[in-house]
This record gives C-alpha cells, structure tokens and sequence, in this order.
C-alpha cells in the first residue's frame, strides 16, 4: 500500500481512522504542553519523565497481573510524577544542578524498569507479552478507548492553558514579577508540569519510553523558529506534531517494515531541520544572506568613506576623481561603484567617479562614525 492509497482507505478503515486519528491528537497535544517544556528550559525532562515511566508500568501489571492500558498509565502516571518530583526536590534541597537531577533519575528509574521488566519476561504468565512495547511504541495496538483518552486529556489541557494564560506567560518570562503580583507560583509550577507529565505517559503506548522526548520537543522546537509570540507558538507547535504524527502514521503504513512511533519522530525532526534551514528571522539560509548583505553594505560604507576622504580636500565635492585612484583600496570593485550609483549616492563615467550632494552628506556621516569607533 503506498502514500495515496493509505489517504483513499483512510475514509472508510476503521483502524486507520483510530490510528491516525490519535497519533495526530498525541502530536498536537505533545507540541502545545512542550512549548512550555522548551521556554522553560526543561527539554531534558521530557526524557527523565518517559523512562521514569517505565518503572509503574511494570509495577502495575505485577500488582494487578492484568495487561489493561488505562492500569498501566495509571501506574506510568504515578511513577513518572514521582521522579519529577524528586527531581524538583533534589535540585531544592541539594547544592545539584538540574542537568545531574534529570540524569540521575533517568538513569535510576530507567534502570529499576529494565529490571522489572526483565522480572516479568520469565514469569509463567502469558498475559506479559508485548509489555516490552512501551519501549520503543506501537501505535497499531491504539484502539477507540485509547483515542477517546487522548481527546479527553487534549481538552483539558488546551481548557486549562485557557483558563491560564495569562498566568502561565508570566511565569514563563518573569517568575519573580509573577509571585509579586500575588500569584501562587507554585501551584502554576505543579499545574503546567502536571500535564507535562501527562501528555507524555499517553504517548508511551505509540512512541515508546525511548523516542517520547523527541516527539514532545521537536514540534515546539520547530514552532519556536517561525515567531516570537507565545500564542501563535503553541497553535504551530500543535499543528507541526499533528501533521507529524499523520504523515508518519502514513508513510508507516506504506511499509511493512517501519515501525511508527520512529517514523512519527523522524518527520517531525524533518519539520525541525526545514523550520532550522528555512524560518526567516532565525533560519540559518536567512542568517547567512543577511551576513553576506551586511558584509557587502560594510564594504560599500568603506569605499564611501573612503571617497570621502578623497573629496574633502577639495573645495568642490562634485569634482570629479579618476577611478584608478581607488585601485589600491581593497574594499572597491566594480560592482560597488554601480551599487553606489544606483543608490544615487555617486555618478560614474567611463574613467571617473565624483559624489553627489546625497552621496557626501552620508560619506560625511560614515567617515564620522569610523572615526569614533577607531
């Protein structure tokens, strides 16, 4: 099946509407709380969250023995809210950075999970096969209920960043003034990190443990490229894990061979590196022309400079002056000279150059300011 067909049955599949259908609820609400997680600067603890995760997974099968989704993102949700919070706590109480907080953890809980999975594996109960899914993801195991808990928890995210705003852009920019105003800041804190820790335990199940910080930064990564405001951030950080989570759901199903939670990641890395390349303001092919038209207008400032000093010693500015004289000034070409003269700032014949009224008050000016700054 390839691409078109996928979009044609899409229509009329069942299990491709549930599939699609959540993994693009799971991108956009992934985008919309990781806008946060990005201007917070916590990219790394969507990753410390999703592997301590694993761990209450594992302890909800042993303690029920019953291989249920909504059980083991229970047992996932709890686990994952208790290491971040002992990574907020040892950051607090210890003289530790948070980078050594969020490894410590990840690695702890991680750890602990691979242990208790390996536990599982060789226990004589068949209901623990596939459990091992959440590792890596399988987006194909989504059923309706699943899709309908995504939707739930989409809405209440996007009712309670409403209902916020206002509170939760202060706190993203200015903490203190935000306390001073009377705000409880930590509630706020608890509040956004919250639903963090939500949005990624309902994505274990379709991206996995391994690649769920990925599909929460990379469409708010990408967002934060084309704007500056925080609204328009979010709405296009929702719309890049949406349509990731679509075309990946598609270009997997075009295979037998990919798995989709890797593929998902993998197109919203591609919106990543076209939003690093592409995005005017910060792209870096914008970057670059705008450094080489700096360079070019400095070297246009420089030869008019040094025009300038040239003409001042004349009573007449618009005494006309051979073109060879600026030969052994490395800042002129050709080019520059039909620059200046399209700006009106020079006139040029075959062999001679001389400056016009507007061309000596801006050489003045230019030659002033080198001046200062030397």
């Amino acid at each position: 099946m390839n691409i078109t067909e996928y979009f044609n049955l899409l229509f009329t599949d069942y299990t491709l509407q549930t599939i699609t259908l959540g993994t693009a609820i799971l991108g956009a609400l992934c985008g919309m709380l990781g806008s946060f997680a990005v201007l917070r600067k916590q990219s790394l603890l969507g990753d410390a969250i999703s592997h301590a995760a694993l761990p209450g997974i594992a302890l909800a099968f042993l303690i029920t023995g019953v291989k249920d989704s909504n059980t083991l993102l229970i047992g996932a949700l709890v686990s994952g809210l208790v290491g971040t919070f002992w990574i907020r706590g040892i950051v607090k109480k210890t003289h530790l950075k948070s980078d050594t907080a969020l490894g410590l953890i990840l690695s702890l809980f991680f750890g602990f999970g691979m242990l208790l999975l390996t536990f599982i594996q060789k226990m004589p109960n068949a209901n623990q096969a596939g459990l091992d899914k959440y590792l890596f993801g399988q987006a194909a195991t989504l059923v309706a209920s699943d899709v309908w808990t995504m939707c739930v928890i989409a809405g209440l995210s996007l009712l309670i960043l409403l209902v916020f705003w206002k509170e939760f852009k202060l706190l993203l920019f200015d903490a203190d003034y935000t306390k001073s105003l009377g705000f409880n800041v930590k509630f706020l804190d608890v509040l956004i990190t919250f639903f963090i820790v939500i949005s990624i335990v309902v994505g274990l199940q379709t991206v996995g443990v391994v690649l769920m910080s990925a599909m929460l930064l990379a469409p708010a990564a990408a967002a934060r490229q084309w704007t500056n405001s925080l609204g328009v951030m979010v709405v296009l950080a929702a719309v890049f894990g949406a349509f990731s989570g679509v075309f990946g759901t598609a270009i997997s199903a075009s295979s037998n061979n990919l798995s989709t939670g890797p593929v998902i990641v993998l197109i919203a890395a591609v919106f990543v590196l076209f939003s690093f390349i592409f995005s005017p303001k910060r792209g870096l092919l914008f970057k670059e022309i705008r450094y080489r038209n700096n360079r070019k207008d400095l070297e246009l400032n420089k030869t008019l400079a040094f025009m300038y000093q040239i003409v001042a010693s004349h009573d007449n500015i618009n005494h006309p002056h051979a073109i060879k004289i600026l030969n052994n000034f490395h800042g002129f070409t050709r080019k520059s000279l039909q620059k200046l003269e399209d700006r009106e700032l020079i006139t040029v014949t075959k062999t001679m150059w001389s400056l016009t009224e507007k061309g000596f008050s801006t050489a003045a000016n230019l030659y002033n300011q080198l001046e200062e700054n030397e």
